[in-house]
């Protein structure tokens, strides 16, 4: 997991105790393994209502929003494709992390545009470093939903013209027999 102690923090920093500290950074250390991105935003004083809605958001899109001790994310990043991170972990952070590698990086940036309180610091796709620039571009990209969606589309057009041309045939016969059944009934 990581190779940092956490005897080095201090309880007065953060408020946790060992354990508490402990189970954080297996916690993040666990979720920068399963994530497909981390965004690193800056909160310029958002409010409760603010944050919850974020988290909502997120939640919805099947992404997370959690603030975390820049120490602790550190240590939790060491060993992982994240640990590219660790020098945006400045200030007051919070992390937006997702499985599609796309979700987190289009509501953090959705959010930004409309909420002046928080910043998009940058992120990373893996070991990927990405600038606050670079997380725009691809929040601006469809996410894995949009894609499958396209897809199926794709795939799904070619069968319901080949069912139409297949069908169009058997119901012009039908007419034609349908017609010569009622001339000779006449």
């Amino acid at each position: 997991m990581c190779n940092r102690s956490l005897s080095g923090l201090h309880n007065e920093e953060t408020g946790m105790d060992r354990s508490q500290k402990t189970d954080a950074v297996a916690e993040l250390n666990r979720t920068f393994n399963e994530v497909g991105v981390v965004v690193v935003t800056r909160n310029l004083g958002m409010t409760v209502k603010q944050s919850t809605d974020l988290r909502n958001k997120m939640r919805d899109a099947g992404a997370s929003y959690k603030v975390s001790k820049n120490r602790l994310a550190k240590i939790a990043a060491e060993g992982t494709d994240y640990s590219v991170i660790a020098d945006l972990l400045k200030g007051p952070t919070a992390l937006a992390t997702s499985a599609d590698p796309v979700a987190a990086a289009k509501i953090a940036v959705e959010f930004a545009k409309t909420n002046d309180k928080l910043e998009i610091v940058g992120g990373a796709m893996g070991k990927q470093l990405l600038d606050a620039n670079g997380v725009k571009a691809l929040a601006s990209l469809p996410s894995l939903d949009e894609l499958r969606g396209k897809l199926v589309g794709l795939i799904a057009a070619p069968a319901t013209k080949l069912a139409t041309v297949t069908q169009a045939p058997a119901a012009q016969l039908a007419r034609v027999f349908g017609a010569y059944a009622a001339k000779d009934a006449a």
